[in-house]
């Protein structure tokens, strides 16, 4: 895939503005300040496909990019304190609609800090993709700002930390380096692979 051919689509800030899905998504998922901006610039290497803000919690909307026959989903940063509940209650409507619509969301890139526990609102998003067999991903941030041997103590106390964390892949990442970004660009080509590209019929089978 040629990822900074990538295109910015539209953005909604009620799921009712969605237009009806018409191929594969995959879903980006975390807290404000997290980096989810800043990671989905550096997979698609592009410097503003993602706005990144500095201040948590701008990105109020669910943003949707294009790339091939797969779209991407970039939902709004959750769990960000300094916010009207109204608008809160606003975002988290929006998350959970899509999340809980048919569409064809094929993948959660579900996004934690690695230098930090799981927050309360991680640990339920995660849940809710258990309960829910919404396939995922974790994909650990901001891995440049560790010590290695603070990184190995993170790794070995999220084992603790997440549910499943035996049964979860786990990606270790870093916006700054590129680190990881060849794992999340595997995953998303093989997801591609497995989908017939718009318009295209899928291949028959012998009966």
């Amino acid at each position: 895939m040629k990822w900074n051919q990538v295109e910015f689509e539209a953005s909604y800030g009620l799921f009712e503005q969605i237009p009806p899905c018409e191929t594969i998504e995959i879903a980006f998922s975390g807290r404000s300040n997290v980096g989810k901006s800043s990671l989905i610039n550096k997979i698609f290497n592009r410097k503003s496909i993602a706005r990144v803000s500095s201040m948590p919690g701008k990105t109020t909307t669910i943003n949707f990019f294009r790339l091939e026959n797969v779209r991407f989903a970039d939902l709004p940063g959750y769990g960000y304190a300094k916010v009207a509940k109204t608008e809160k209650q606003r975002w988290s409507n929006l998350i959970s609609n899509y999340l809980h619509s048919d569409r064809d969301i094929v993948l959660v890139f579900q996004l934690i800090d690695m230098r930090h526990a799981p927050t309360k609102d991680d640990l339920q998003m995660i849940d809710y993709l258990v309960e829910s067999e919404t396939p995922f991903v974790i994909v650990l941030t901001k891995v440049d700002k560790l010590r290695p041997r603070q990184r190995e103590e993170r790794l070995a106390a999220l084992q603790t930390e997440l549910p499943y964390a035996n049964q979860i892949t786990m990606i270790v990442t870093s916006a700054e380096t590129g680190e990881g970004m060849d794992q999340i660009h595997e995953i998303i080509e093989e997801l591609a692979q497995e989908e017939p590209t718009l318009g295209e019929e899928p291949p028959e089978t012998n009966q």
